[in-house]
């Protein structure tokens, strides 16, 4: 499979544990890895036959964003959930940073990265849930 990855992209989401987190807000900075075949892209160079990139940072800053949960981990299952289900997406690698989390010691940076492969969404969803 080929990739297309977007690194970097930034939101103010209120996200956390803590009441400051949820009312304050903060960044959160998202890397995501789409794995596809580009094949039939490459040879129409046509974007309606690949992903638009563009798109897909659109929909992390508005899931950043939007509705507030406790754990990167949710936020980033969020994420890998919407991007499975656009078109030619077959897996995701999704890593959300918290690089203004609130730890007591000095760090660079904290992230969760999660893989999610269609086949585990197609099987939550008929498990009656999603993943």
């Amino acid at each position: 499979m080929d990739e297309i990855t977007l690194t970097g992209v930034r939101a103010v989401g209120h996200h956390g544990v803590y009441p400051d987190e949820r009312r304050d807000g903060q960044e959160f900075v998202v890397d995501a890895t789409m794995y596809l075949d580009t094949a039939r892209a490459a040879a129409t160079d046509d974007v309606a036959d690949t992903i638009h990139y563009g798109e897909v940072a659109e929909r992390i800053v508005q899931i950043v964003a939007g509705d507030p949960v406790d754990l990167l981990e949710t936020l980033a299952a969020r994420l890998a959930d919407d991007l499975l289900a656009r078109g030619p997406i077959r897996r995701v690698a999704i890593t959300v940073h918290k690089p203004q989390a609130p730890i007591t010691v000095p760090f660079a940076d904290v992230s969760v990265t999660i893989r999610r492969d269609r086949t585990d969404q197609d099987a939550a969803a008929a498990a009656g849930g999603t993943r």
